[in-house]
């Protein structure tokens, strides 16, 4: 693997933790966002999946996301009679977010997107440094 690799594979772990970090966004923003109407869905937590793909044509596996999951399941019913979107009995459907589980889960992604950021600089000096021992 030379050096350009790893910037490559440093490169696509970054663009998969930022798009995890932007998917947690929305569910901790959304966290308290309630139906406007009895009968309608509450924003829904989502989750992001990754793959390994292949890259052809540098030999080397990368990350990406594979899709953005919905997660399907129950809601959290909250006493607001007074909420437009309350059913006959006075609740309201909240999603299932728990606002600890994805600060937990926005810290590992920030951690990694910066493991990553670390490699690439790494990388990026041994090929600055490369290029100044072929200079002289």
């Amino acid at each position: 693997m030379d050096i350009l690799s790893a910037m490559d594979i440093s490169a696509s772990g970054m663009k998969a933790q930022g798009a995890r970090i932007r998917v947690i966004s929305q569910n901790i923003a959304n966290a308290d966002t309630a139906a406007n109407t009895p009968n309608a869905m509450p924003y829904q937590r989502k989750t992001v999946v990754f793959k390994n793909v292949l890259d052809r044509a540098s030999d080397v596996e990368k990350v990406e996301v594979s899709k953005i999951k919905q997660n399907q399941g129950d809601f959290r019913l909250k006493f607001m009679p007074s909420h437009p979107g309350a059913d006959e009995n006075g609740y309201i459907k909240i999603p299932k977010v728990n606002t600890l589980i994805e600060t937990t889960d926005m810290r590992e992604a920030q951690r990694s997107y910066e493991a990553n950021l670390g490699m690439m600089q790494l990388s990026k000096g041994m090929l600055s440094r490369t290029i100044g021992l072929l200079e002289q």
